[in-house]
């Protein structure tokens, strides 16, 4: 893990990121609405996962082609400079390169928009992603399905 900034609090990446999603920010309100921010955010969350290095990039191919099946309303769009899937503009899951963030694995999480809830409380928000079996896939799967559902109308 990278040191943090006595100052700031924040690591290099950390700070990395937050000027990206800035950047990202201001990308966004300078884009036209509809088909265009939408072919628009496309690109940019492909682009990303073409920079990506070897292994992150196909679990992030991977992770776009599951999101892309089983949540098909969600719209692609770069968050935090990772590829994220919103709804109405609101990112509900997202992915992170391990690589690109110097950590030991990759990981895809939730935000507070995703429907996780469950009778006794407590549910995962965040999964590792470390050379995912098949078994781990079909799961990533039902758990995006899950999660997309009560806004989906399912």
């Amino acid at each position: 893990m990278s040191e943090k900034d006595v100052n700031t609090g924040f690591s290099a990446e950390e700070r990395a990121a937050m000027k990206d999603r800035a950047t990202e920010l201001k990308a966004e309100a300078r884009r036209a609405k509809g088909a265009e921010k939408a072919a628009a955010e496309e690109a940019d969350v492909q682009a990303k996962i073409a920079q990506m290095p070897d292994g992150d990039r196909e679990m992030a191919e991977r992770v776009h082609a599951i999101v892309s099946t089983v949540a098909p309303d969600l719209a692609p769009k770069l968050y935090y400079s990772q590829p994220g899937y919103a709804r109405d503009g609101k990112v509900v899951c997202f992915f992170r390169s391990g690589q690109m963030d110097k950590e030991r694995y990759s990981t895809f999480g939730f935000s507070v928009h995703a429907d996780l809830d469950t009778d006794d409380g407590l549910w995962p928000t965040a999964y590792a992603l470390q050379d995912p079996s098949e078994q781990a896939w079909e799961r990533l799967g039902e758990v995006v399905r899950h999660a997309t559902r009560a806004a989906a109308g399912g």
